[in-house]
């Protein structure tokens, strides 16, 4: 805990198998309460990997709901187990479990209602690997979503997240996507409602075994995310109502 605060750790797996023991390992386990992972049917041994590192709530898609619908599994189990802060951390090693507590401290201390681990603050995304495509990509629909949504983030696309509890009981999470534009979705959310946004440095990691999607779904995530973003502009305009922001 920090600050009396309980911290469960979630895990959105999908073909982990390679990448979860190195993910686990660095998890700082003297403040984190709890682990929660959660299998989307994958096809490798994700399941037997993280019943030998002892990981005590595993739960296993029998179909593939996509990666919203895992995120939603993730945040349902976590609530139920009463945790405070909620970190959703990719399990195939590319962001590392290191910042966990300074993006907990953040949140624990009533700073931030939710905190995002930002590749692009340093010069980390291009120095772990990343595409050039996808950070040209992340640069432009990073400003366009600013203008649209009013507020001001480095990026919008990180996969490293922390929320408090407040944050995702507020928000109607089952009405948003099961597929990848689900992050930006949430992100909408917790901007419509005013909730307060803080960003920490993170270096991130990208190699053979890391998750990363193609450039035709890359292409469909943007064009989301450009949705997503002139909703939130014209519901905010009062031009238009969602019942994603109820």
């Amino acid at each position: 805990m920090i600050n009396g605060k309980k911290i469960i750790v979630v895990l959105p797996a999908y073909n982990a198998a390679k990448t979860l023991e190195m993910t686990y390992r660095e998890i700082p386990f003297d403040l984190v309460d709890d682990v929660v992972l959660v299998d989307d049917c994958s096809h490798d041994e994700t399941i037997r990997v993280g019943r030998e590192l002892g990981i005590r709530h595993i739960i296993r898609h029998d179909v593939n709901l996509g990666y919203g619908g895992n995120q939603k599994t993730c945040y349902r189990k976590a609530l139920e187990l009463g945790a405070d802060i909620v970190v959703m951390l990719h399990p195939d090693y590319q962001y590392t479990p290191k910042l966990i507590p300074s993006m907990c401290y953040l949140i624990a201390h009533d700073l931030y209602d939710c905190v995002l681990g930002s590749r692009i603050l340093s010069k980390g995304a291009l120095a772990g690997g990343m595409p050039w495509y996808k950070y040209v990509a992340n640069r432009i629909l990073t400003l366009i979503q600013n203008i649209l949504v009013n507020h001001k983030l480095s990026e919008y696309h990180t996969g490293y997240r922390a929320f408090s509890r407040r944050v995702l009981t507020s928000l109607n999470l089952d009405y948003n996507s099961d597929n990848f534009v689900f992050d930006n979705q949430m992100l909408s959310q917790i901007i419509y409602k005013g909730f307060r946004i803080g960003e920490v440095s993170c270096p991130t990691k990208y190699f053979d075994d890391a998750s990363s999607i193609n450039l035709k779904n890359s292409a469909i995530y943007g064009l989301g995310v450009l949705a997503v973003s002139f909703k939130h502009f014209f519901c905010k305009l009062g031009i238009a109502k969602s019942r994603m922001y109820e």
